[in-house]
C-alpha cells in the first residue's frame, strides 16, 4: 500500500463519518461540498472533514482509494457510501438518517 493509501485508510478508520471534501464545512469551496456538509449538519451526527485542496497527494489519492472520480467523498463507518449526489438521494429517502442510526454514530453536540 501507498504511504498516501495509507494514510488515507487511517482517517477512514479513525473517523466515523468522514467528509473528504473542497473547503472546510465552514468554508466550503464547491457546490457540492456545501451541500454535502448541509446534508450533514441535517442529519444531526458528528462528522470530520478533510480538505482536499490542502493536500494534492489526499486529493488525487483518494479518488484511486474509492474507485470514485470525484470530490466530496462520504465515508461512515469505514464504509464509502459516495459523493453529494448520492448523499442527497439517501437523505430524501431517509436512508442516510438510517443509516447513521443503525451504525450507532454519535449526534453533533449543541
Amino acid at each position: 500500500m501507498s504511504d498516501v493509501n495509507s494514510r488515507i485508510s487511517d482517517i477512514v478508520k479513525g473517523n466515523d463519518v468522514i467528509l473528504f471534501m473542497k473547503g472546510t464545512p465552514l468554508f466550503p469551496q464547491c457546490g457540492f461540498s456545501s451541500r454535502a456538509v448541509a446534508i450533514l449538519d441535517h442529519c444531526g451526527v458528528a462528522y470530520d472533514s478533510v480538505d482536499v485542496l490542502q493536500d494534492m497527494e489526499i486529493r488525487q489519492g483518494i479518488k484511486a482509494y474509492s474507485d470514485w472520480p470525484t470530490i466530496p467523498q462520504l465515508y461512515v463507518k469505514g464504509e464509502f457510501l459516495g459523493g453529494s449526489d448520492i448523499m442527497m438521494e439517501m437523505f430524501e429517502a431517509g436512508e442516510l438518517q438510517q443509516l447513521m442510526e443503525e451504525k450507532q454514530v454519535a449526534k453533533a453536540e449543541g
